[in-house]
């Protein structure tokens, strides 16, 4: 990694930095914000996920700056809790609607922190589907199913027999 440091001891000034590395990502006006170890064989630079800014301002307390993903993650420790105390169906439920909130926290928060992992896209389709496939598995778990889609229990009949 090769940095030219101007001055003597201490950080250095962001504008006395030259970085001569290609993989370093710089911020908007083209200085560099760290310096990476990645190997440039395969990425040349990483943005980050549009979104994945902070949620609060950088003078509001760690929680509140990336309060959506908390709030996700609380949701789906709630739905755990509730499945270990022998509430599974309304727990895996709840495991379901907390990544259906983190779809929709996604999909109209311009900054989300943490929960922006990929593109915004990939983000929303990621959490939508798979929330919303827990919350009907859940719904059709036995015994007793909430809700009874009758092709599905016919494919079952036909793969089993």
């Amino acid at each position: 990694m090769a940095l030219e440091r101007e001055g003597t001891g201490g950080t250095p000034d962001p504008e006395d930095i030259t970085v001569r590395d290609p993989v370093s990502a710089p911020d908007a006006k083209g200085r560099p914000r760290r310096v990476t170890r990645r190997f440039p064989l395969f990425t040349r630079d990483t943005a980050r996920p549009e979104g994945g800014g902070r949620a609060a301002g950088g003078d509001a307390p760690a929680p509140a700056r990336q309060w959506p993903v908390i709030a996700v993650v609380l949701l789906v420790g709630l739905g755990l809790l509730l499945t270990a105390l022998d509430v599974f169906r309304w727990g895996t439920v709840l495991i379901g609607v907390a990544l259906l909130a983190g779809a929709a926290l996604r999909w109209m928060l311009p900054d989300v922190g943490m929960l922006a992992v990929r593109s915004r896209f990939t983000d929303i389709t990621t959490y939508a589907v798979l929330g919303l496939s827990i919350a009907l598995l859940a719904l059709m778990a036995q015994p007793k199913p909430v809700l009874e889609i009758p092709f599905l229990k016919d494919t079952l009949h036909f793969t089993v027999s």
